[in-house]
């Protein structure tokens, strides 16, 4: 199968995905308590013909299998629909609010996977007491609360020291607490997931060739080894691309920072429900098009899997 046929089977796969996320959405706002007109309409008490007017309107007084189609025909239109409580288009509310959720959480794993790199590459094979502590403070780090780790570096370094802004904020300094509390739990992950693949790497014959080369130990590791410790580590960089989204509704309401997370928050709280849905949405395409690339970061980094499973 060419690489072609792959990339349409993968996209064929991600519209499946979607609409998978959009029928599930669709249920959650069926199966809701409440009316969405009343909600729409605020906190005034409506009258009963305001309330069959936005019913009429929004087609709720129509049976479900026809709103689920109208549904389903609005989104392949890119329409999200409006904000109950904002009265804006949720796909512009989004669109406001993602670059600052990606720029976390971005700098959030460029941190956890360099923090790893260096651990890992400083304790595989070697060092055995420093080997143990680093095992140590990576299970602590996995163990250890995202919203207490958050209140913990914001107490010290915002509050006591006056290093970072205690909220918001704008600049560089405003990504380094909320990154450093995104990264926490995944540098566990990585770290031992990298040192696994590197001892494992480090046992077979062609790193005992490099050595025969001249090639110093850390040079050894970084060129040979560390290649070898790739694979387990895209695959779970995938996976936590679930603990990313997650931990940014946590880090984005402890740092007051704008982006999706909050709006998430804010939108199950206020029951504003095309927001949600447009959220869940959004996240199920960024984890489609993540996996996807996971999938052709193995073939970069693992020539031989480029015609297998194609």
């Amino acid at each position: 199968m060419t690489a072609a046929r792959w990339l349409v089977r993968r996209l064929l796969l991600t519209v499946v995905v979607m609409l998978g996320a959009a029928t599930v959405a669709f249920a959650g706002l069926q199966l809701t308590p409440g009316d969405p007109a009343r909600v729409i309409l605020g906190s005034t008490t409506p009258s009963p013909e305001q309330v069959e007017q936005v019913r009429h309107e929004l087609a709720f007084d129509r049976p479900v299998p026809v709103q689920y189609g109208l549904f389903i025909g609005r989104l392949a239109k890119g329409d999200l629909g409006r904000s109950y409580q904002l009265r804006e288009p949720v796909g512009a509310l989004i669109g406001d609010q993602a670059w600052s959720s990606a720029l976390l959480a971005l700098t959030g794993f460029a941190t956890a996977l360099t923090a790893a790199t260096v651990l890992a590459v400083a304790t595989a094979g070697r060092r055995p007491a420093l080997r143990r502590l680093s095992m140590g403070l990576e299970l602590i780090a996995i163990s250890t609360p995202g919203f207490w780790v958050g209140a913990l570096l914001l107490t010290f370094f915002a509050f006591r020291w006056h290093l970072f802004p205690v909220a918001g904020g704008s600049g560089p300094e405003a990504l380094v607490l909320p990154s450093a509390t995104l990264a926490l739990g995944l540098v566990g992950v990585y770290a031992q997931v990298m040192r696994e693949g590197m001892e494992r790497a480090l046992d077979e014959p062609f790193v005992l060739t490099a050595r025969a080369r001249g090639g110093g130990e850390t040079s050894v590791r970084l060129r040979h080894a560390l290649r070898h410790a790739l694979i387990p580590l895209i695959t779970i960089s995938g996976w936590s691309v679930g603990a990313l989204l997650s931990g940014a509704v946590v880090v984005e309401t402890i740092f007051s920072r704008q982006g999706i997370g909050r709006v998430m928050a804010a939108a199950i709280a206020s029951r504003d429900l095309p927001v949600v849905t447009g959220v869940i949405l959004l996240s199920a395409l960024a984890f489609s098009l993540i996996n996807m690339a996971v999938d052709g970061l193995y073939r970069i980094v693992d020539p031989r899997l480029r015609e297998s499973a194609l």
